[in-house]
């Protein structure tokens, strides 16, 4: 019932239903399952790294099936069967007067500043491979589709990236360092159910 060691959970106020995140053997070992129904939550590993140096990420991942009604653009459809996304640490220097402003009161209040940036990495509906776009809820979050549809659904896919380039080509400029990671499966604003497995990340 608890979170692999190292990762801790990641809860949202506003969404009373987490999603149910176990530990599960698989034909090749023990994979971690995600399971979501009208629910969300994640779980995040804090990092502090060069993303200069540790630049590559893979993992592979496999979903039962993908969300009828998700629609990356509108609130309503903000779902994913999976993603994993990467935080990059806030910089001061760069941001505007406003947004420097919620940030300090979000580090007065909780001891630390929140993430930058994140680069969202998706499994999207029916968005094509490759398409990036702004999260609904915030531009600070940018949503990249790397896999779509049910084509794959019921088997493994490998996936890498570069996070340097990926950054420096949909954010701009040089990317600061590495915050930490997450993988997320949700469905609290469409209300479906979905199924996620995670591995080798």
């Amino acid at each position: 019932g608890a979170p692999p060691p190292g990762w801790e959970a990641l809860t949202f106020p506003r969404v009373p239903r987490h999603t149910r995140y176990t530990v599960v053997r698989s034909d090749e070992g023990w994979v971690l399952r995600a399971e979501a129904d009208a629910s969300a939550s994640g779980l995040y590993r804090a990092l502090d790294l060069d993303p200069k140096i540790y630049r590559r990420l893979s993992w592979r991942w496999k979903v039962e099936g993908v969300l009828a009604r998700a629609d990356p653009r509108r609130r309503s459809g903000d779902d994913y069967a999976a993603r994993i996304y990467v935080a990059f640490r806030y910089d001061p220097e760069g941001a505007g007067v406003w947004q420097r402003s919620r940030y300090e009161v979000y580090r007065l209040l909780y001891g630390r500043y929140p993430p930058g940036v994140a680069l969202n990495y998706v499994w999207e509906s029916r968005l094509p491979v490759g398409t990036v776009l702004d999260n609904a809820y915030t531009d600070r979050a940018k949503i990249v589709v790397v896999e779509s549809g049910a084509g794959h659904a019921g088997g493994w896919v490998s996936e890498t990236r570069d996070l340097y380039e990926d950054y420096r080509r949909i954010v701009g400029g040089e990317p600061p360092r590495i915050a930490g990671i997450a993988l997320m499966t949700d469905t609290d604003d469409t209300g479906e159910r979905a199924v996620a497995y995670y591995d080798a990340i």
